[in-house]
Formats: C-alpha cells, sequence, structure tokens
C-alpha cells in the first residue's frame, strides 16, 4: 500500500488501477477543451461575425491565464486537502462549460473560457503527484504514462471529435459534451479517491533558486521559442486548410486525425530511444518541425504531401517535447512539482504567443504565412539550444 495512503482501508489493486485511469480520462478532458477550438474556430467566427483570427484570441487568452496562474495557484492551493480540491476544479470546469454553451456573444465565450482555465492551472499542478499517489506499489511510472496518454488521446481523439460534433450539432454542442463527460467522471473520482492530505514540500526559497539557475532558464526559454512558432501555425491549421488547400472539412478533419496518431507514434519511439539519445532526438527533431512548417504552403495542395508532412511534424513535436522534459526535471530533483507546473506554463504561454502571433500574421500579411511565421521562431529556438549546449555541456 502507498505510504502516503496507510491511513485508509485497504483496497484492491482492481481499484486502484481504476483510480489511475480515471485520472487519466480527467487528463483527456481538460486537455481536449485546451485544443479543440483549433478545430472550431471557422464555426465559432461565422456564429459570432468575426474573422478567424479574431476567434484565435480563445486560444491565446486561455492558454497565458494557464501559463501565469499555473504556479500561483499551486502555491495558493498548496494546503487543500487534495480530493477536495480536485472535485472543486471539476465543478468549476464543468460550470464553465455550461457558460460557454449558452455564451451570446464572443466576449461572454471568452470570460466562459477564463474559468475552464483557471480551472486547467489547477488540475495541471496537482494531478501528477495525485495519480502516483493512487497508483498500485511500484507503478509510479505507470501512473504517469497513463496521464501522458491521457494528454496524447485529447489530440488523437479528443481534437477531430470535438469537431465532428461540431459540424454535425453546431460548435456549442462539443462544450455541452465536454461538461457532461466531465460531470460523469467526477461523480467517478467522488466515488474512487480516497482523502488525501496535501503533502507539498515547496518553501517560498523554492522559486528563487530555480529562477536563478542558468540551465532551466534556458531551457523554459527554448521551449517557449518552439511552441510559440508550433502554434504560430498549428492554431489556424483549420482555416488554412479550407480557404488556402481548398480542401473538404473531413479531410481536415482526417489531417486533425494523423496529427494526434503522430504522436503516439513519436511517444513509442521515445521509449526506446529517449534514455541513450535525448539530446540527438531534440535537435534533429526541431530541425524537422522547421522543415514541416516551411512545406506547409507547398504540401497544402497535395493531399497525400500534407498528410505527409503533418505526420512528421506531429512526431517531431512529441519526441522534442518528451525529450526537454526529461532534461528540465533532471535539473532539481528535489523541485520537482514546482518545475512540472512552471514547464507547464513555460508551454501554455507559448501556446499563447503563437496564436497571437499567428493572428496578426494574418491581419497584416495573409493566411498563407503561418507556416513560415512560424519557421522564424522554430529556427531560432534550434540555434538557441544549440549554444545551451556548448555552454553546458551537462545538458547533452
Amino acid at each position: 500500500m502507498n505510504q502516503t495512503l496507510a491511513s485508509a482501508p485497504p483496497v484492491s489493486r482492481h481499484s486502484q488501477y481504476m483510480r489511475v485511469f480515471a485520472l487519466g480520462f480527467s487528463g483527456f478532458i481538460f486537455n481536449t477543451t485546451e485544443f479543440v477550438p483549433v478545430g472550431l474556430l471557422s464555426d465559432i467566427a461565422k456564429d459570432f461575425d468575426i474573422t478567424a483570427a479574431h476567434a484565435g484570441w480563445m486560444l491565446t487568452i486561455y492558454a497565458w491565464i494557464v501559463a501565469s496562474m499555473s504556479l500561483p495557484m499551486m502555491m495558493l492551493t498548496s494546503k487543500i486537502e487534495r480530493k477536495k480540491l480536485l472535485i472543486g476544479i471539476f465543478m468549476l470546469f464543468i460550470a464553465s462549460h455550461v457558460a460557454s454553451v449558452f455564451a451570446w456573444s464572443f466576449e461572454s465565450l471568452i470570460a466562459s473560457r477564463v474559468g475552464i482555465a483557471f480551472a486547467h492551472a489547477v488540475f495541471w499542478s496537482i494531478t501528477a503527484s495525485i495519480a502516483i499517489r493512487v497508483a498500485p506499489p511500484g507503478k509510479k511510472t505507470f501512473a504517469l504514462s497513463v496521464l501522458a496518454t491521457g494528454t496524447s488521446v485529447a489530440m488523437i481523439l479528443g481534437v477531430p471529435m470535438g469537431r465532428i460534433i461540431g459540424q454535425w450539432f453546431g460548435w456549442r454542442a462539443t462544450f455541452g459534451l465536454i461538461a457532461a463527460v466531465a460531470f460523469i467522471v467526477m461523480l467517478i473520482l467522488i466515488r474512487l479517491l480516497p482523502q488525501m492530505p496535501s503533502l507539498f514540500k515547496g518553501t517560498s526559497k523554492t522559486l528563487p533558486r530555480l529562477l536563478k539557475n542558468p540551465m532551466l532558464m534556458g531551457l523554459y526559454l527554448f521551449i517557449f521559442l518552439l511552441f510559440t512558432a508550433h502554434y504560430t501555425a498549428y492554431s489556424y491549421i483549420e482555416p488554412f486548410m479550407m480557404e488556402v488547400g481548398k480542401v473538404s472539412p473531413n479531410f481536415t478533419t482526417l489531417l486533425l486525425l494523423a496529427f494526434g496518431g503522430a504522436g503516439i507514434i513519436g511517444s513509442i519511439i521515445f521509449s526506446y530511444l529517449g534514455e541513450k539519445h535525448n539530446t540527438s532526438l531534440l535537435m534533429w527533431n526541431g530541425v524537422l518541425m522547421v522543415v514541416c512548417m516551411a512545406l506547409l504552403l507547398v504540401t497544402v495542395f497535395s493531399p497525400w504531401a500534407v498528410m505527409t508532412d503533418v505526420i512528421i511534424w506531429g512526431i517531431a513535436l512529441t519526441l522534442v517535447t518528451l525529450a526537454m522534459q526529461v532534461k528540465v526535471l533532471n535539473i532539481d530533483a528535489d523541485a520537482s512539482d514546482m518545475i512540472q507546473s512552471m514547464y507547464s506554463g513555460i508551454i501554455n504561454l507559448g501556446i499563447g504567443s503563437g496564436a497571437l502571433i499567428g493572428a496578426k500574421v494574418i491581419q497584416w500579411f495573409e493566411l498563407s504565412w503561418v507556416g513560415f511565421a512560424g519557421v522564424i521562431f522554430a529556427a531560432v529556438a534550434i540555434i538557441f539550444m544549440m549554444f545551451l549546449l556548448r555552454r553546458y555541456p551537462a545538458l547533452r
């Protein structure tokens, strides 16, 4: 039995696995709602009579709130009993989705997304530690992999399924279904999870120590630049395919599905090669991301070419993200929770910045230029990582 739950009544190994899978499915829900607007931008823009670039503010504001609030909310809620906090997060998450369904203007939709973003910020600050505590003995790595799988499946199934539902029943139905599923999962968690007092060990001295670590700050800057690059292009992949490539809505959905599926392929590759070839995977796949974004406008007129391009892009992004996560967590083993929270925040800062930059590129130039804009940031990121590897041999 886990040491942190020693005072709880004994539970079966089956129940322990069920707790882990319930948390993994929770991760699927939370990541689906962050990314699903990517597949619905055109419909939302049409409904509120705005441009796709304007609708992209949904992604920017959401991501920036998660980025700015992940660490503060983790500190503010550090003493709250974990199950009570998790259920409270779900209640805010569900209520905010109901508000999204009934949004009467784009501004009211943004307001509802703010509530979801706050729930998201707290959720990813506490869920990994909860999963480890409720997992069967010796299955901590398994618990974390289930959470990671939930995130990947959100890209594979969540976004394209959300888009399909939006095509059939309207984008509001997508948010309504997410709220309904989240309510069911919340009931399951109420039933399965034990009471868990907070075990947060961070102190006021931990954060300044991390902020003064040049290697960690350098890695965070790299991941910010790379995710800014990625989301400059990817945030507008749906209108890009339909307006520039003139493809059907069904092919766009298939493309989103392929991109998510590529993430699973990337995860499998990393499981075999990640330990011995971490830095090589990081650098070469960063270069591949640059190439794929550069070729986006060239390949968009050929279904097979653009499908291949997007699949390679998805594999490369996953490998870079996993390789970076290993590097940042190895910086300071005594502050893993705080490092992970900051890592999640930096990624979301990049997501928000990329969506904003992509919107500005569309406004000032053309929709077809978003891939080239992403290339600029990705190339800067790769050059900066080369500098870091030369400056800090320990990173190799």
